[in-house]
């Protein structure tokens, strides 16, 4: 068993990462024990594990500069981007456990973000141009809306890059730069009684993002961040598609998610294919969205065989949302166009959704909404045993129920069907005026 202090780490205020970097290689084994631990970017060993007592924080320096571009994705596309700020490439056998807790001192990263989006300005800073000529197709590259545009590439808190047997457990998380959790091409990952926390502002901050990864459990994990909760991805657009990368046979069960954009969040970086999804048992309490799917055209992909369990979501914007028309990263106005369009490859394709024994309570916006598009409609969604109803004291608007473009305002806040086939099973919708919003091509088996 490796002694921090032996090894020189001990909290001082100085940088240990070359010293905890070397006791992981060598011992295979580090423990940090109570104090505040200042550290630049780390790449975690294959067959090691580090060990966080309970009052040890990790804690990585807000300097952009120490984060060197690696070549990875980045809202789903693969580009060059800042060095995660602790980085699992290519290993396998790696355990990060404990109550102590990793902290990314997101806030100036936040600030710098937020600055740049505010002033729609493009890359200015010796960083964000050094970036940009890394990529120099980045301005016709897909976003999510974290500043590609801009080449401020944010790293997440924590990636784990084709990687296998990796097990995070017991730890917090907190204050990420960009996204929290990132597990990226790998498989065999298990994720369990996490805290994930970050400011509900904190721009970008999703909490779990499993993309193009397959075997993966998330267990017991408190989310509460400032974006998606627990979203699953697998690429975006034509960059997605060639990878061919999907996401598969994922477990989420006993999270509780709140205040986030979406609790259980499927998109939008879609292309590849993802399926085999459960997700059961979970509260998503106070976020935008409980369960959410999203895509449009262009982002490609085949969503099928999803299965939500015994989900409660309460004071929710919407608790169920299908979006086929998912604005935010673009602004191509062909994309949300209400007429019928090609089916090409980029084409989002949604089939095989069952919701069971899920109840959304006092609901803000509206009551639910799965509205795929007029050339390719959802196909067999299931909604069984489950109720939804709407707060009558609210005073959201029903046009935010999800981030939709092209879409007209509903005649109520009840649950809204277009271009979708749909199975309804002893389903219960409370609201005000029409409680089933059957818009074209939808068909209620």
């Amino acid at each position: 068993m490796a002694d921090h202090i032996s090894r020189g780490i001990v909290p001082d205020g100085r940088d240990i990462s070359q010293s905890l970097m070397k006791a992981l290689g060598e011992e295979g084994e580090v423990i940090l024990s109570e104090g505040v631990y200042m550290t630049g970017p780390l790449s975690i060993p294959s067959h090691s594990r580090l060990i966080l007592k309970k009052g040890a924080v990790l804690c990585f320096r807000p300097e952009f500069e120490l984060y060197e571009p690696v070549f990875t994705r980045w809202e789903g596309v693969k580009c060059w981007c800042m060095h995660p700020c602790l980085f699992v490439d290519e290993g396998e056998d790696i355990t990060i456990e404990g109550e102590g807790t990793i902290d990314g001192s997101g806030e100036r990263w936040w600030k710098e973000c937020l600055r740049k989006k505010g002033k729609g300005l493009g890359p200015d800073s010796d960083l964000e141009l050094r970036y940009a000529s890394l990529n120099p197709g980045y301005k016709d590259q897909p976003g999510g809306g974290g500043g590609r545009e801009f080449q401020f590439m944010r790293p997440p808190l924590i990636q784990i890059r084709k990687s296998r047997d990796v097990r995070i457990e017991g730890i917090t998380v907190q204050n990420s730069p960009f996204w929290t959790i990132h597990p990226l091409f790998s498989e065999h990952i298990t994720l369990k009684d996490l805290r994930v926390l970050n400011p509900y502002e904190a721009p970008n901050t999703d909490g779990i993002d499993i993309e193009s990864c397959s075997h993966v459990a998330v267990i017991g994990c408190h989310v509460f961040v400032g974006d998606d909760g627990i979203a699953l991805k697998s690429g975006s657009g034509a960059d997605g598609i060639s990878d061919n990368v999907p996401t598969k046979d994922i477990l989420i069960r006993g999270c509780t998610v709140k205040a986030a954009h979406g609790g259980a969040v499927i998109g939008s970086e879609t292309a590849a294919e993802i399926s085999g999804v459960t997700v059961e048992d979970c509260l998503f309490d106070g976020t935008d969205r409980g369960i959410r799917i999203k895509t449009r055209r262009g982002r490609g992909g085949l969503i099928h065989d999803l299965a939500f369990r015994r989900i409660r979501m309460r004071r929710n914007l919407c608790p169920f949302v299908i979006n086929m028309y998912y604005r935010c990263g673009t602004d191509d106005a062909s994309l949300f166009s209400l007429d019928k369009q090609p089916v090409v490859e980029s084409t989002p394709d949604i089939h095989s959704i069952l919701i069971e024994d899920c109840h959304g309570d006092d609901s803000l916006s509206s009551a639910g909404m799965a509205v795929g598009l007029p050339e390719m409609p959802i196909r067999d969604l299931t909604i069984r045993n489950s109720s939804f109803s709407v707060a009558e004291d609210t005073t959201a608007s029903v046009d935010d129920s999800d981030m939709y473009r092209g879409l007209p305002t509903p005649p109520s806040r009840g649950f809204r069907l277009r271009n979708v086939e749909v199975r309804l099973d002893n389903v219960s919708v409370k609201c005000d005026g029409e409680r089933i919003i059957r818009e074209e091509g939808t068909v209620v088996l």
